[in-house]
């Protein structure tokens, strides 16, 4: 009992006692002891010290980091795609991009006016027939390279078969080159119809892979080893979206304009071999 009053008694008087000592060291702290030399004050530390102005450069070093740290992050961000992709699905994505740009060039070169119903075929073909000259206008017709070309030989090599032969000759030549248009534009639609399929599929295979780590992990796994099969999913579909869209549309505005220059063809043909409508089979124009 006494030992345990006494405990208490050292306990209430030790923060007294130490309080105490620190208000004499606070009020006589700054007289210098026997054989002890006076504190001498010193000057707080600039901490702009040694420090470029403001403006000078400072603002060239901010510059320069803030350049490298966009590089930085671009390096990253692409490493981040490829690594995502992986280099099956981006080999897989780079092959449809590389057709698709060679068959929009090669479409956009066919769909042209020159190329299908050239004006001065027309005008040249047109010459020749009024000046009676059917060997030469056949023979120019023949030479000629454009859709419009090979319809009207074909129209003029059955005209003396009759005029109905000659239309249905014309009539199978341009169903004929129709159909080659369209089988090379069909391309560019089955690309823009594929391309969102193998992105699908790289989603189906990465949210796959993100559940295999959650089931397979023997704690709660870390949202990076998740992010690693989410990103898979998200990239692919993107780049499947990115090469779908402008395909898509690419094939729908070609298609429309050959389309279009094939029923000029159709309307000019007819028009120019409109003068051998009297023909009989085997007979001349009455």
């Amino acid at each position: 009992m006494i030992l345990f009053a006494g405990i208490t008694m050292i306990g209430a008087t030790a923060p007294s006692t130490v309080i105490a000592q620190d208000d004499i060291d606070a009020e006589f702290g700054d007289v210098a002891g026997p054989g002890e030399e006076p504190p001498v004050d010193e000057a707080p530390a600039d901490d702009n010290a040694g420090q470029a102005p403001a403006g000078e450069d400072g603002g060239a070093g901010d510059a320069a980091g803030g350049g490298a740290a966009d590089s930085a992050e671009g390096d990253s961000l692409l490493g981040w795609v490829l690594e995502s992709l992986g280099y099956t699905y981006m080999i897989v994505f780079l092959l449809l991009s590389v057709t698709l740009v060679s068959l929009f060039v090669m479409n956009m070169l066919a769909a042209r006016r020159d190329t299908l119903c050239p004006q001065e075929l027309v005008e040249s073909f047109e010459e020749k027939l009024n000046a009676k000259q059917f060997q030469e206008a056949y023979d120019m017709a023949r030479t000629d390279e454009s859709v419009l070309g090979q319809v009207l030989s074909a129209g003029l090599a059955k005209i003396s078969r009759g005029y109905n032969k000659a239309i249905e000759g014309m009539q199978e030549v341009g169903e004929e080159e129709s159909m080659k248009l369209e089988h090379r534009l069909s391309y560019m639609a089955l690309i823009g119809n594929l391309s969102p399929m193998i992105g699908l599929f790289g989603t189906v295979q990465g949210m796959i892979e993100s559940f295999r780590v959650i089931a397979t992990s023997p704690q709660t796994p870390k949202p990076s080893e998740l992010a690693e099969g989410i990103s898979t999913a998200l990239f692919t579909t993107l780049v499947g979206l990115a090469i779908a869209i402008p395909a898509i549309a690419a094939y729908n505005i070609l298609r429309n304009r050959v389309a279009r220059l094939l029923l000029e063809v159709g309307v000019q043909s007819e028009n120019l071999m409109s003068r051998f409508e009297d023909i009989q089979p085997g007979g001349t124009a009455q």
